[in-house]
């Protein structure tokens, strides 16, 4: 028993590091692309995908949502996250809360830079699709593994078997 706890306790803290890592990592790109880095677009994989700076006003995927009601609105759907969070952190769902903790971090993230400079900073850049950060990377991610939970688990949390 007392094994599987610093087994469980060695893979919690990899997580955490990745995590603080991808924080570390959107908020450097975003300092760098405000102050000027990205002005001329650099290549990561030639034009098809790049760095480069781009304000971001609307919503996901520029939908015309804007405003400083829609500040309020994400920072009342933040404290409903992390009101999740703690019940499930309560009920012992960690992979559930840690995927959800992905998602109030990159929530945060991009609610800083809009109260701070009233967008949110974008710099990666995938041609015909959009400009993104990695704080969208992030919900995004987060997201999709909470689905992937939901329909991989019953509501008392234990893994559903798969039929053959």
């Amino acid at each position: 028993m007392l094994l599987k706890y610093f087994k469980d306790q060695k893979k919690m803290t990899v997580k955490i590091f990745i995590i603080i890592f991808f924080i570390i990592c959107d908020r450097f790109f975003k300092f760098l692309a405000v102050n000027g880095f990205f002005d001329q677009p650099v290549g990561i994989a030639g034009d098809f995908f790049r760095l480069s700076f781009a304000n971001n006003y609307n919503i996901a995927f520029s939908l015309p949502l804007s405003g400083w009601w829609l500040n309020i609105i994400i920072i009342l759907i933040i404290i409903t996250l992390i009101y999740n969070l703690l019940y499930l952190s309560l009920k012992q769902r960690y992979n559930q809360a840690g995927l959800l903790f992905i998602v109030i971090i990159g929530a945060i993230s991009n609610l800083f830079d809009r109260i701070r400079f009233g967008y949110v900073i974008d710099y990666l850049d995938l041609m015909y699709f959009t400009v993104f950060n990695l704080a969208d990377v992030m919900i995004v991610g987060g997201v999709i593994g909470l689905g992937w939970l939901m329909v991989r688990t019953d509501k008392t949390g234990n893994k559903i078997k798969m039929q053959k």
